[in-house]
Parts: structure tokens; sequence; C-alpha cells
């Protein structure tokens, strides 16, 4: 965290001789208080503002790779500022640190070029990741949209940076971190955030803890709706054609092929909502009429408004997973 109050992290290094491997994109669909909230109030992200001061140094990202590796997501840990008062204060106290970006509930606002490093976690993360800050916010609404903004930003700047989501918290290789993360996996901070705000305002206001997980399912599920998996060459004012967005929800149950399920096609993801998607045969996995299956996740597309379901057509642990439109099987 970057408090307000209290700035700790101090510029250690700008570049790192330190090499992880690279990371392949995990696929996860969270399903939590929050998240359900902000899919069925149809809450949108805000739009990024760009506010760049001339007033930050510009120095390049480590060595070889030269550009951002991931995104870690901190919060301000003051609960009585805004948005903009932490702008001015990091202005006026950007050598001990500054970071690229806030967010609050209404507010995506870019004060430091991505392009260049920021001073938000310390060596050796300063050289490899784009950060941000969110303000802290009180109200269930507030939250909510706050969360959607922080998540959405996070698949923007991947997108951006021509990254794939993958979750750095189990093993401390991926492109989503939180600062405590990286204080974990790769050192030079002691802070934990946003972990403890996420835990504390989702139970208060939601009656559950949000968790970094939670999170990087809705970065996922927007990354891969709006973004359509793709990736774009780095651009401070990067944008991207979303296809279909879809809303997803996790699933436990059974069902049956309809009769009609040879009028559908079997896909490796929902239709339209993915830059390049496969198609499967029917008959390439035995398909009858009244086949049993495993469902365990669902889309609505949310224009269209159509339903789609993940199946599979047994419980072993590595099944072959396939997206079918809902009139494809009869639900139990």
């Amino acid at each position: 965290m970057i408090s307000v109050k209290k700035f700790s992290l101090l510029l250690t290094g700008l570049l790192t001789l330190f090499t992880v491997g690279a990371a392949n994109a995990t696929t996860a669909h969270a399903s939590s208080p929050v998240n359900d909230y902000i899919s069925s109030q149809n809450i949108k992200p805000a739009k990024v503002s760009s506010a760049l001061w001339g007033g930050f140094p510009k120095n390049a990202y480590r060595h070889g790779v030269g550009k951002p590796e991931g995104v870690v997501i901190h919060e301000t840990a003051n609960p009585n500022s805004t948005i903009y008062n932490e702008i001015a204060y990091m202005k006026s106290n950007y050598r001990n640190a500054f970071v690229h970006s806030f967010v609050d509930a209404s507010h995506i606002i870019n004060i430091a070029n991505t392009n260049y490093l920021a001073w938000g976690v310390g060596f050796p993360g300063n050289s490899r990741f784009v950060q941000f800050e969110q303000v802290e916010v009180h109200s269930k609404s507030a939250f909510a949209h706050e969360v959607s903004n922080a998540a959405w930003y996070t698949a923007y700047l991947l997108h951006q940076y021509g990254l794939k989501p993958n979750d750095a918290a189990y093993d401390g290789n991926g492109t989503v971190w939180s600062h405590g993360s990286v204080a974990k996996y790769l050192g030079g901070s002691d802070h934990t955030d946003p972990v403890g705000y996420y835990s504390t305002t989702g139970k208060r206001y939601f009656g559950k803890a949000y968790t970094m997980s939670d999170f990087y399912g809705l970065v996922h599920n927007y990354y891969y709706s709006d973004f359509g998996g793709s990736a774009s060459k780095a651009s401070s004012s990067a944008s991207a054609t979303p296809l279909d967005k879809v809303t997803y929800s996790k699933l436990t149950t059974t069902g049956k092929l309809s009769s009609k399920y040879s009028s559908y096609r079997l896909y490796n993801h929902v239709k339209n909502a993915y830059a390049s998607t496969s198609k499967y045969s029917w008959s390439s996995v035995k398909a009858t009429a009244g086949k049993k299956v495993y469902i365990n996740d669902k889309g609505v597309k949310d224009k269209a408004g159509t339903t789609w379901y993940r199946m599979t057509f047994s419980t072993a642990k590595n099944a072959k997973q396939y997206w079918v439109y809902a009139g494809a099987v009869d639900v139990d």
C-alpha cells in the first residue's frame, strides 16, 4: 500500500537480473457475492481518464524485457482520503513512491505513463509491473463499482501489453499480482494490500470476505469478454473492439442432451465471445439424445440474453470441456 499518511517504500533499484519463467494463462470464472452483484446490477466499468503528469521520472522496465510483465493492485490504507487528494499528495511526494494510476468507484485515472516503471513495490518488482492504487470507499455500491473498475482496468492493461491473465498468488509466477504477493515471492516490501481491505469491506457490505481469487476471476472474465482474449501492441492509449460480452456464473449440476442437440454445435468457448473459437462434431463425443452430461459453468450473453453451458461427458478430472447453447441440453 502507499498511504497518504505514510510512505515507507524507497527506490532500491531499477534493474534486476532475476528471471521468472513465462506464465501460462489460467482459467477461472469466480463467483462471489460481490461479483454476482456486479453482474446482477449490470455495473459498467468507468472509462480510463488520462491525466499524465510530466514530473514523474521515466525509467525503463527491466533490461532485456523493456515492457511490463504484469499488473500490481494496491490500496491506499487511508479511509479518509479522496482520489484527487491521493493524486495531489503523490505528485508532491513522488520521490518516495508513486504508481501509474488511481481507481475509485467512479474513476480510473492514469497519472504516469505506463510505458515507464513506477516506484510502488521496491526492488525487483518496480522494474516489472504496471501498478495502480484503489482508494478506500464506504458503501456496498461504491465497493462493487470500484472492484469492477479495478478488475476491468487490470484486464485492459494486460491486453495493452500483450499479456494473458495468470494469477500469481499461488506460485509467484503470473501477470495479476497483489502487493502482498509481490512481497511474498519477490521481496522488496512487507505490505499485504489489498487483501485486508478486500476482506473487511466484503464482509461489511456483502456478508463474505472478498478475496484476490474472486478478483482474479473478475479480471479473467473481463479479459475474455471485453478484449476477446487477444493482445495488442503496447500503446499508452490502446483500446480493443469487444466481442460478445458474457456474464459467467458457477453451476454444478447434470443434464441430458436434448432431442434437438444435433441442431447446435460444440465449442471450446461461448460462441463469438472469443477472438477465435473451435468447433467440435457430435460424432467425436459419440453423442446421442438423452446422453448424460455434467455441467460446471453457465454463461449468459449480455446483449442477446442467450444462455450457454460448459459441460463434460464424464466426471474424470481431465475430462474435456465443451460449451453448448442451452437448447442442446435438458438441465436437471
